[in-house]
């Protein structure tokens, strides 16, 4: 019997979470656990699915930081003067950028429409047309089609494409390797995106406007980065990239899903925050403990509980 803690643990990986592609694991900013399954190397991308929300989250606060969004209480339309809300439609002129940043934005659907948005030329416009209906503003509305509108928001306000300003302001001072725009036109490319094993770049509309809400392709070292820029309070390499201001404001609750507590796009777990991404992508941050967990893995359904695994089976190996 093999009595090696850590390769009891990665017996654990590959026999009950098969579709873990990467884990990395910093603590007082060393790298004291990296590990890779299933063919994937440390220079493989993974799509990490809804941890693209968080990053959208630190590239509204690096726009706010800058002077392109006043502020997050900002109405959603000022940034969309050219279009036109339906007759009747009242509830859509009170909606914030912070409402979309909490989940507290009201929307026409019962369940997200992501082969119709996806389908669509405008996906920004199809976000904004679903956007108001008879929901109240403040009730908690898990959406990812819907929170396409920020990636709307950011393009209009900075005058770059979503991509662009996340290679120079986040991606390049981090030394992440900025992705290539993957066009999505039709339901077969949605479906072929979610199911390619070696899937590269960032989804991307015909107009080129990137996904805000999953799409974004990352390492677990990538990750690692950003959840480390967190720990550091904005602060990377001796330059402030992203006010410690907006870190605190958006890793505190603002809203709550059931007894789920959520900041800006970032869930809070316990002692800490985390990204969490469908499949079980995650970056799991613990401020009191210094630690950095992340976590890449391929799609399925009904992945296993990763904050669980982090908290029972791997923070424990380096304790």
């Amino acid at each position: 019997m093999n009595h090696n803690p850590i390769s009891n643990f990665e017996v654990l990986i590959k026999n009950e979470y098969s579709n873990i592609a990467g884990i990395a694991f910093t603590k007082d900013e060393c790298l004291v656990y990296e590990k890779y399954f299933d063919g994937y190397t440390k220079d493989d991308v993974v799509h990490v699915a809804s941890v693209t929300k968080s990053i959208t989250s630190v590239l509204i606060g690096i726009a706010v930081d800058k002077g392109y969004i006043k502020n997050i209480e900002q109405k959603v339309l000022e940034f969309f003067p050219d279009y036109t809300v339906k007759r009747g439609e009242k509830t859509i002129q009170n909606v914030t950028i912070k409402h979309l940043l909490t989940m507290t934005a009201p929307f026409k659907y019962k369940s997200e429409p992501y082969t119709k948005v996806y389908s669509s030329d405008d996906w920004v416009k199809a976000a904004l047309d679903l956007l108001g209906g008879k929901s109240e503003i403040g009730e908690f509305r898990y959406s990812t089609v819907g929170i396409q509108i920020l990636s709307g928001i950011l393009t209009n306000a900075t005058g770059q494409t979503v991509i662009d300003f996340a290679t120079e302001n986040l991606f390049k001072p981090l030394r992440i390797k900025a992705p290539n725009n993957a066009l999505i036109q039709n339901k077969e490319d949605y479906f072929a995106f979610l199911k390619d094993k070696y899937v590269t770049g960032w989804v991307a509309d015909s107009k080129g406007v990137n996904t805000a809400g999953w799409g974004l392709t990352l390492t677990p070292r990538d990750m690692i980065k950003i959840g480390q820029l967190y720990l550091n309070r904005g602060m990377w390499n001796g330059k402030q990239i992203l006010s410690s201001t907006w870190i605190e404001d958006s890793t505190k609750e603002k809203s709550r899903w059931g007894e789920k507590p959520y900041g800006y796009l970032w869930w809070i777990v316990d002692d800490g925050y985390a990204a969490l991404g469908d499949g079980g992508n995650v970056i799991f941050i613990s401020p009191k403990e210094e630690i950095v967990v992340t976590i890449a893995s391929r799609f399925m359904p009904r992945a296993k509980d990763r904050i669980e695994l982090i908290k029972r089976h791997i923070i424990p190996l380096f304790e």
